[in-house]
């Protein structure tokens, strides 16, 4: 009889605290109905962070658990901390919404926490498995999450939406799967990248092409794209903030292992569908954002642009090109949380407004939230020395060593477009007539959030090496022979 040890669970640690955490708030939840959600609010935010805590204290080198389906390792573990610091941020910017919403419902929190519970083991998964797992457990969450708000109609639509795309892309994914488990013999990452060594299968190059379809979707890349606009405007706003923010992370990260550990030798192929999904997605993020009037879809287009230039590291396909997509994603996600916390303050007697045009003149009435926003948008449009900068000039750079001239001018005339909506947000803010002003009263989470965010874009360009080290770190995992 074989003896049991917890030690084979170590590396799942932080996971099954988490799902623990989940399972009690929950019995907390239905003990306290909606009457003070806060609770549960920051109780979800002391359970990320202690499992943050379990994360830096347990081990990174390369360990497998579950039969090899789990994997944790210092790629793992650094972007679990980056998709952690999006969940605090998310739940800690959603608590205040939902009472100023009136749709104060206990579920709010720990369906995010159950979403980050599947990212969590997204970003570990080592088996065409457990990466659909983590991937459904998220999805379901965000499902529930964007069709919360029960009594908006927009709300429910989204959320229907939502659910139907997203079960057409999971079912594209399945079916890959099915394919390249029927022509390498294996769903363990490892076992398909040699297998696919030893002989090519163009079977399995189908199987690659429809669960890159799948994935696609979950980042919002062009051709996947057409949910995104209309679930970013529907969903509550604090939602929205939570998926422009945190899921692309976990999917940009599966799809970086599930590439570099089981199809690294047909690299050639896959490459070339992803500079198809980088290019379309930066020229419909950049052309489409133009006409908006509703600010929630214009950063919806503005996430589809920004998957984009992240997709352009990842087709370069080199230590530097994925190194510089964890950064840009870092960048992104900081910079999305402090608009989303501008954009969760623009209310006015007591209800929310989303209009761009409803941000007039707002120098005049507001002018801290002004110049934050417009520091904010600067550096969204890749103007320097900003933060956001740094991140395009970087994917750019590993672009064109690894020889993506084309890709690269593209996106740069694309960024270029894309910088005419972005400075039109802050023509409208510090040169049209005022409008009313903006209810007083931010809560104080909210501010915090929004001057720390405006802080990194501001100061990163005084130390810019402790992320882009860390992230080499975190990408030298999937090149062992270089």
């Amino acid at each position: 009889m074989t003896d049991f040890s917890f030690a084979l669970l170590s590396p799942l640690a932080p996971e099954i605290f988490l799902a623990v955490a989940g399972l009690f708030l929950l019995v907390v939840g239905v003990f306290r109905g909606d009457k003070d959600t806060s609770l549960v609010g920051w109780m979800t935010v002391l359970a990320f962070a202690i499992t943050g805590y379990l994360l830096l204290n347990g081990s990174w080198e390369e360990t497998t658990a579950l039969n090899g389906m789990f994997i944790m390792d210092q790629f793992a573990g650094i972007v679990k901390l980056v998709i952690l610091t999006g969940l605090i941020i998310s739940v800690a910017l959603g608590i205040d919404h939902i009472k100023q919403e009136n749709t104060a419902r206990f579920e709010y929190p720990i369906l995010t926490l159950f979403a980050g519970l599947g990212m969590l083991l997204m970003v570990s998964a080592n088996d065409l498995l457990s990466l659909y797992m983590g991937l459904e457990l998220q999805s379901l969450a965000l499902y529930v999450l964007a069709s919360i708000n029960r009594d908006n109609v927009k709300s429910s639509e989204a959320g229907l939406k939502y659910f139907v795309l997203g079960a057409i892309s999971s079912g594209m994914l399945l079916f890959g799967a099915s394919l390249v488990y029927g022509y390498t013999g294996s769903t363990n990452f490892a076992t398909i990248g040699e297998a696919l060594a030893q002989q090519g299968s163009m079977g399995a190059i189908i199987g690659l092409v429809f669960m890159l379809s799948g994935l696609a979707f979950k980042v919002s890349a062009v051709p996947f794209h057409m949910w995104t606009p209309d679930v970013y405007e529907g969903a509550p706003t604090s939602v929205t903030a939570f998926f422009a923010m945190v899921p692309k992370i976990a999917a940009i990260a599966l799809l970086i292992r599930l590439l570099f550990e089981a199809f690294p030798s047909i690299a050639g192929q896959w490459t070339q569908i992803i500079w198809i999904l980088s290019a379309l997605s930066m020229a419909v993020g950049a052309f489409a954002a133009l006409q908006q009037a509703n600010i929630k879809r214009l950063l919806a287009y503005s996430s589809i642009g920004n998957m984009g230039f992240a997709l352009v590291g990842l087709a370069a396909g080199s230590v530097e090109g994925i190194a510089c997509v964890i950064v840009y994603m870092v960048i992104y996600m900081i910079m999305t949380a402090g608009t989303f916390g501008i954009v969760l303050s623009m209310r006015r007697n007591g209800h929310a407004v989303e209009n761009i045009s409803d941000l007039s003149g707002l120098s005049r009435n507001n002018p801290v939230m002004a110049y934050a926003l417009a520091i904010l948008m600067f550096s969204m449009s890749g103007i320097p020395p900003l933060a956001g900068f740094f991140g395009k000039f970087l994917v750019f750079k590993a672009a064109v060593g690894a020889g993506l001239y084309g890709l690269s001018v593209f996106g740069v005339l694309c960024s270029v477009v894309a910088a005419y909506y972005y400075i039109r947000i802050i023509k409208i803010m510090f040169f049209d007539e005022p409008v009313a002003k903006f209810d007083a009263g931010v809560p104080f989470a909210r501010n915090l959030i929004v001057g720390l965010s405006v802080a990194f874009m501001l100061l990163f360009i005084f130390n810019p090496s402790p992320l882009l080290d860390i992230s080499r770190d975190a990408v030298s995992v999937f090149f062992h022979n270089e």
